[in-house]
């Protein structure tokens, strides 16, 4: 349960009679008032917990202490152990890891499509463990999911498939037919309603995928491996689309994937997953200029160009033969925004004085925030590099050195 000290509890408790009462209390508050609902000692029709941080940020979705093992006594094999994860409204949040790290089995823990062994998983407010078969049916058509390989009904025509949720719950024919129409425009297949799975390419069919998933108005969307099955320019355009609808939605988005640069595009925050536990978390500038661990570090490497085979070249061959009384340093300079476009770098050394060589160089974009990367080598007057190294951080650079 979350401390009233650590966050702010807004409860919202809409009652049969349609009247609203909204209050601001401790935890003891909250929980009494989510006993009542499960008693049925107070006729709520539904109780919502929105938990934001001092500045407001709203949690979605939270995992408090969540365990996924498979097996039976001494076999037991284990998926994720006593994971932690906090998700904000509205932001796309990525989870990355190496095959068998566990994040397939995290993302399936979300809507409970994998129960977990311990744990708690907490969706708007709603503790899903603690919820009957009907009521977790119910809080999961809030909970839209997409998947690698589509899963569309491949004896359904494209309209078909994205009305197939609707007509499980009963929805009139005519706003079937409005919400259809609504969200195939919004994916770009509006001339392709009546074609068959088997008649569209893969990334139109991840778009028909996108748009059943949107089809029952979701509050979250759950990416499970979406573009890994898709060619880079067809992986590009769909997350182009996630974007955008997440933008005109303000759609909480979580992604899984094994590719960094799809976090690069798209994601606000990411985890690190390795071997069931998460090793690092933050905004994807954070994780990806400034990786602190070993796991991270490699997808950062892998993902640049050239890869991690040239950075350990670099490494390698970095050194030469100095004279006697030179000193060098090689560093590792990061760039962000505007930052990435200036001279700060030859202004500095013209300064200074030092001599430089460029050994490595990479100028990208994360979420359309241009950044850029140098592993320089530094020669001159030991005093004279600190000095060099000094004002580049003042400059608001991001300093390494390498050794």
């Amino acid at each position: 349960m979350l401390g009233a000290n650590s966050y702010r509890i807004m409860l919202h408790m809409i009652l049969a009679d349609e009247k609203v009462i909204s209050r601001e209390e401790p935890s003891l508050y909250l929980q009494r008032a989510l006993f009542l609902r499960r008693t049925g000692s107070f006729p709520f029709l539904r109780v919502k917990i929105y938990v934001g941080d001092g500045e407001g940020a709203v949690l979605v979705i939270e995992l408090v202490g969540l365990t996924k093992t498979y097996g039976r006594r001494a076999k037991t094999t284990t998926a994720l152990s006593h994971l932690d994860l906090k998700i904000q409204k509205g932001e796309i949040f990525g989870v990355i890891g190496h095959s068998g790290a566990g994040k397939s089995t995290l993302i399936r823990c979300i809507n409970l499509l994998e129960r977990p062994t311990e744990g708690e998983v907490w969706v708007d407010g709603i503790n899903l463990t603690e919820l009957s078969k009907s009521e977790l049916q119910q809080q999961r058509r809030k909970i839209g999911m997409i998947f690698q390989h589509f899963n569309l009904l491949s004896s359904a025509t494209v309209y078909d498939n994205v009305a197939f949720p609707l007509k499980l719950v009963n929805t009139p024919k005519d706003a079937i037919d409005r919400k259809v129409k609504e969200m195939l425009a919004l994916v770009g297949l509006e001339q392709h309603s009546s074609k068959y799975p088997a008649q569209l390419s893969g990334g139109q069919k991840q778009r028909v995928g996108i748009a059943r998933a949107l089809a029952s108005d979701p509050n979250v969307l759950l990416c499970d491996e979406a573009t890994s099955a898709l060619d880079p320019q067809t992986t590009n355009s769909i997350l182009k689309l996630l974007l955008d609808i997440n933008e005109k939605y303000n759609l909480t988005i979580v992604l899984i994937t094994h590719e960094m640069h799809v976090i690069q595009n798209i994601c606000d925050r990411v985890a690190v997953i390795h071997q069931g536990g998460i090793v690092e978390q933050g905004p994807v500038t954070e994780v990806f200029l400034k990786p602190q661990h070993a796991i991270t570090r490699d997808f950062v490497s892998r993902d640049s160009e050239g890869g991690l085979a040239l950075e350990e070249a670099v490494m390698a061959n970095a050194g030469t033969e100095l004279p006697a009384g030179v000193s060098s340093k090689l560093v590792k300079v990061s760039f962000l925004g505007d930052k990435t476009y200036e001279a700060i770098l030859s202004r500095t050394v013209r300064k200074t004085g030092v001599d430089f060589a460029i050994l490595q160089g990479t100028i990208s974009t994360i979420k359309q925030v241009p950044y850029g990367q140098l592993t320089v080598r530094f020669e001159g007057d030991s005093a004279a590099i600190e000095q060099t190294l000094s004002e580049l951080t003042a400059e608001g650079l991001d300093v390494e050195v390498l050794r």
